[in-house]
């Protein structure tokens, strides 16, 4: 029984460590402590409940309906090009804000300086609906983690006969295990963060990044 479970716990980790989407998301919530463990639970619980469907052999249904595929990767796309875009409007057009460290304090006037106005505030704060709304979007959204999570990872665990929950307990741990050092460990990058420069740089890589995945989604392969 230990075999299957680590192998879940090995793959699962694998296809999980990746630049993509949902893990920024994560991280720039990390960085910004907002809603963290609501987002994280939407994570990890999201990976669980689509590796349960893989093992039980749902994935040879839906490989069944290949538009479905379709449909949910031009959704998708479409949906990482804005996140993109929006983004990128912060990167060009940031608002002045930096990261405070100390999360749960309120946030700092704004200060003059030589009679120039310096702007120290906390950013923006993102609502828990909205961060919980963009998570879920982000990851089932994404044609990607059908084909990995429900289709590869199902398609690995029948091969492991009875220990395939085994596989699949492995696979959730991993998740849940990425989710949360992620997440949690983001807080740490705070001291990097703490310059209007740093959130446009950040704002820039994530604007990069989910525009290539959305353009990626659409082209044929």
């Amino acid at each position: 029984m230990l075999t299957p479970l680590l192998a879940g716990l090995g793959l699962g980790f694998s296809l999980i460590i990746a630049i993509g989407a949902q893990n920024l998301f994560v991280l720039r919530q990390g960085i910004r402590r907002e809603h963290l463990l609501a987002v994280v639970a939407v994570c990890a619980v999201s990976d669980a409940v689509l590796i349960l469907l893989g093992v039980s052999g749902i994935g040879l249904v839906l490989n069944a309906v290949p538009w479905l595929i379709v449909v949910v990767r031009w959704a998708g796309a479409a949906f990482l090009l804005g996140y993109g875009l929006l983004a990128a409007r912060r990167a060009l057009r940031p608002s002045g804000a930096t990261l405070h460290l100390d999360a749960g304090a309120p946030a700092s006037p704004p200060a003059r300086d030589a009679g120039n106005t310096t702007v120290r505030t906390r950013p923006a704060r993102t609502t828990l609906a909205t961060a919980v709304l963009t998570c879920l979007a982000l990851t089932w959204l994404n044609p990607h983690v059908y084909l990995d999570t429900v289709f590869l990872l199902g398609s690995v665990a029948s091969t492991h006969g009875d220990g395939r929950w085994a596989f699949a307990a492995g696979a959730c741990a991993a998740s849940l295990v990425w989710f949360s050092a992620l997440g949690y460990g983001a807080r740490y990058l705070g001291r990097w963060l703490d310059t209007p420069r740093a959130w446009r740089v950040l704002d820039g890589v994530i604007a990069v990044v989910m525009c290539a995945i959305a353009v990626s989604l659409v082209l044929p392969h």
